[in-house]
């Protein structure tokens, strides 16, 4: 019943498997069906939950983490640089605008490309912690940034 169903939505294709032995000489061709959805035009990109009571000094530490927990390293580095240099002295708007950034934006390459100045930002996430990031990341001081900085 529920091939049936599958297939009827054209999502079912007849496929042809060759088996092999190990010495690399064809056994026997079988057919078989495989499930395949399309792709859809456009994939739903998840809504980070909003945290309105949260309090100030949680939200900077939970930031703090985050910052350092990108997924890739060029982000961990620059981010968590940042937030022990910066974060400390935002206020609620600054801190609020920190955490859009870094949590609205489903892809880190973008960050990475906003803040080197490779694409420019749109204008929801070109902000005043935006410049402040550029500004960071330019690194007119030139610290050395090979590790990230050390948690109190």
């Amino acid at each position: 019943m529920l091939r049936k169903i599958l297939c009827s939505t054209n999502a079912c294709r007849l496929v042809s498997i060759r088996c092999t032995n190990s010495r690399g000489s064809s056994l026997d061709i079988q057919q078989c069906n495989v499930i395949d959805y399309d792709d859809p035009q456009h994939l739903p990109q998840p809504e980070y939950p909003m945290r309105p009571n949260e309090p100030l000094t949680t939200r900077k530490q939970r930031l703090i983490y985050q910052s350092r927990k990108r997924g890739m390293l060029e982000n961990d580095l620059i981010l968590s640089s940042f937030a022990a240099k910066y974060l400390q002295n935002f206020n609620a708007s600054q801190t609020a605008q920190y955490d859009e950034l870094i949590n609205g934006v489903s892809n880190d390459w973008e960050i990475y490309y906003w803040a080197t100045g490779t694409k420019p930002a749109p204008p929801q996430f070109d902000t005043e912690i935006m410049q402040l990031l550029k500004e960071h990341v330019k690194n007119v001081e030139r610290v050395q940034r090979l590790r990230q900085p050390n948690l109190h």
